[in-house]
């Protein structure tokens, strides 16, 4: 039978593409024996199960194809929060919770009670769970077409316990009728059709239309722009990621459809990554 430590050393000798091969090969052992990764370095001796060095080859071999690390091990940490993720939906990254951030600042600044929050395109639910759990008193709305993905977001909100959120299937703001919001939230898709980015790494694995926002990337973009004034609350805030050569055009947008005080937010790594706008009071 194969050692802990023999089988490590094999994984990350296949793994040599990656950038985080001894994590990468340290991570799906752990999953595979159901043990955290500090038994690994305790146990080097230990003998792997035939079975269990079955299963472990068979990630390491999906891993070495490109395969991103969060599908294989179904889950990926966003806001302190441990989300399970498929390729049903993107895999959540740490630039967006920036939009979480504006958001939660926002809804203390404005000291709304109970506050409504929109989230357009839920995904895994990521950001509509993190912002239900930081505010339990807000009243948050997640919206998703993708029938998997929208099971996947319930999932998650169950798994953290999360009761303040409602899942609504459907479109952008078409499920929502004259309803209003206090802040509106979303990660839509923004990569320009037939970019280079979307064949290569992570985004290959990652569902198309949850990244290809049209010839300029900006579709879901203007529709968001043209519904948010309709269902803002007065004062309201819209904030959206978007690429980082994208904040000038989505500003415009914004302005376009009369929203006010619209500016363009830098991202952690200092990318405009973010633009926000207000409806008028």
């Amino acid at each position: 039978m194969t050692r802990v430590d023999a089988a490590l050393a094999a994984a990350r000798a296949r793994l040599t593409a990656s950038p985080t091969a001894r994590l990468d090969a340290e991570l799906l052992l752990a999953a595979t024996l159901e043990r955290a990764r500090t038994w690994l370095h305790a146990w080097p001796e230990a003998e792997l199960d035939p079975g269990v060095a079955e299963r472990y080859d068979q990630r390491i071999a999906r891993r070495a194809a490109g395969e991103p690390i969060a599908y294989l091990l179904g889950e990926r940490e966003f806001w302190s929060l441990a989300f399970m993720v498929s390729p049903d939906v993107l895999i959540p990254r740490p630039e967006t919770e920036g939009l979480v951030r504006a958001a939660l600042d926002h809804l203390r600044a404005s000291a709304v009670t109970e506050p409504r929050v929109l989230d357009l395109g839920t995904g895994s639910g990521c950001i509509a769970v993190a912002l239900a759990h930081e505010r339990p008193d807000a009243r948050v709305t997640a919206v998703e077409a993708a029938g998997p993905a929208l099971d996947l977001a319930r999932a998650n909100a169950a798994r953290h316990g999360v009761v303040n959120i409602e899942f609504q299937a459907g479109s952008w703001f078409g499920p929502l009728g004259p309803r209003r919001f206090d802040v509106i939230v979303s990660n839509p898709p923004y990569v320009r059709t037939g970019d280079p980015h979307l064949a290569a790494g992570d985004v290959r694995f990652e569902p198309v239309g949850a990244l290809d926002g049209g010839a300029d990337g900006l579709d879901a973009l203007r529709e968001i722009a043209a519904g948010a004034p309709h269902h803002l609350a007065p004062g309201g805030l819209v904030v959206v990621e978007h690429g980082m050569d994208q904040g000038e055009a989505v500003a415009a947008l914004f302005a376009g459809e009369g929203l006010t005080a619209v500016e363009t937010h830098l991202d952690e790594a200092g990318l405009p990554r973010f633009t926000s706008g207000k409806a008028s009071r």
